[in-house]
């Protein structure tokens, strides 16, 4: 498991470091400071405005879970969709679960209740 960490935390570092020498190597003009490392990995070094906040962490209109990022490397998490997903997953599971334990039997302290 440590070295998992590890192999994630050089990633993520890596990609900062990408992202800070694609922008540095533009002329000034051109600099943006937002992108994707390689083609793959967003970026975003601007300041951050409540309207890409709320894009980014709080967009129920969205089917996406993952989005770019406000501020750093990497991907931020839609919060309404993440939490309809993992529902959808819980009760896909709830209703699993109960078919696999077939019809309910009555049990002997329920018998003496009838």
């Amino acid at each position: 498991m440590k070295d998992l960490y590890r192999l994630l935390r050089t990633a993520v570092w890596l990609a900062f470091f990408g992202a800070l020498y694609q922008e540095l190597k533009k002329p000034d003009a051109e600099r943006t400071w937002h992108g994707k490392v390689a083609g793959v990995v967003p970026y975003d070094f601007r300041l951050p405005t409540f309207e890409r906040l709320r894009d980014a962490y709080w967009n129920p209109d969205s089917d996406e879970i993952f989005s770019e990022r406000v501020f750093g490397v990497g991907w931020a998490v839609n919060i309404p969709v993440a939490a309809r997903r993992v529902a959808a997953l819980a009760d896909q599971y709830a209703d699993a679960s109960r078919s696999l334990r077939g019809p309910k039997r009555k049990t002997s302290s329920s018998r003496g209740s009838e």
